[in-house]
């Protein structure tokens, strides 16, 4: 037994086909392995509840046309992470939290046909404690400037792709450095995105007493060469209907130093508090900084 489950996507197989992850499965002729041509998705599962699967699908859909690379229909992937998540909880065990995987290559050089599939497995012990305690960032130059995407599409910044080994690297250094993670920043001295997250501001008003009287949510914008979170998405939703003020940018280093707190976000990491930047607390009050993370983190729970 394994504790990843795998499901292809298979025509012959309208809810997936059930394979052994332990074993070799995919051809050394995928484009997905030879040249990283291809797009995924990673979400949770928490305590039995798929989140935000159908943002994670439009995303999935998007990454895929930025590729011209025909996909399964929405359907097709439901059908095959319902097998995945059965499979795993009749040999792994409950779905307390699980993270999933869904991967599109263009297939088998020649073949003119994609390789598709679900995995599930369980997280990366790293995720909680990195949620629960904070982490230790560091900022390092992407080499773009911010205008990059909308000047050269064939870049890619706005999709999904398999094509991490550069955020791999970036993460490397800064484990190198003492560090836990990155924040992306262009050769124009904005504030882009971690290599697997988004980056979140926060600013607050308060009054004589210490009361917070206004909160602002701030992420960089969305037209700056940056994939586009499906985490901040929902997470900005929720809390704007709790009263907080959102905002796009444009970021600079300087906003993060500033800000009353900052926070990298993703699907399986979820809220993650920046305890220091460049070694530089952020935040000029540790009790506010865990107010405004405990408000979000229930906010965000309640995102489907």
């Amino acid at each position: 037994m394994t504790s990843t489950v795998l499901v292809f996507l298979d025509p012959a197989h309208p809810d997936g086909r059930v394979e052994d992850a332990s074993k070799p499965q995919l051809f050394v002729t995928d484009l997905g392995a030879t040249r990283g041509d291809g797009v995924f998705e990673t979400l949770l599962v928490m305590d039995g509840h798929v989140r935000k699967l159908p943002a994670h699908l439009r995303r999935l859909a998007s990454s895929a046309r930025l590729l011209e690379l025909d996909v399964p229909e929405h359907e097709a992937w439901e059908r095959a992470v319902v097998t995945a998540l059965d499979e795993y909880q009749r040999e792994v065990g409950p779905l307390q939290e699980v993270v999933v995987r869904l991967v599109a290559t263009r297939g088998v050089e020649g073949a003119h046909a994609p390789t598709c599939w679900v995995s599930a497995s369980a997280p990366h012990p790293n995720a909680k404690r990195q949620r629960e305690h904070g982490i230790d960032v560091i900022l390092l130059e992407r080499g773009y400037d911010s205008a990059i995407g909308e000047r050269a599409p064939w870049l890619l910044l706005g999709a999904k792709t398999l094509s991490y080994a550069v955020n791999m690297a970036a993460l490397r250094y800064a484990h190198g450095q003492g560090a836990d993670d990155v924040i992306f920043t262009s050769s124009d001295g904005k504030v882009l995105e971690g290599p697997t997250s988004t980056v979140l501001v926060a600013h607050a008003e308060t009054d004589d007493a210490g009361r917070v009287t206004a909160k602002r949510l701030v992420t960089p914008q969305l037209d700056s060469g940056i994939l586009p979170g499906t985490s901040q998405g929902a997470l900005f939703a929720a809390a704007k209907e709790a009263g907080w003020e959102l905002g796009y940018g444009p970021l600079e280093p300087e906003d993060l130093f500033d800000a009353d707190a900052v926070w990298l976000i993703s699907s399986v990491r979820l809220l993650t508090p920046v305890n220091r930047l460049d070694g530089k607390a952020i935040g000029a009050d540790p009790e506010l900084v865990r107010a405004l993370t405990a408000e979000l983190a229930v906010l965000f729970d309640r995102i489907a």
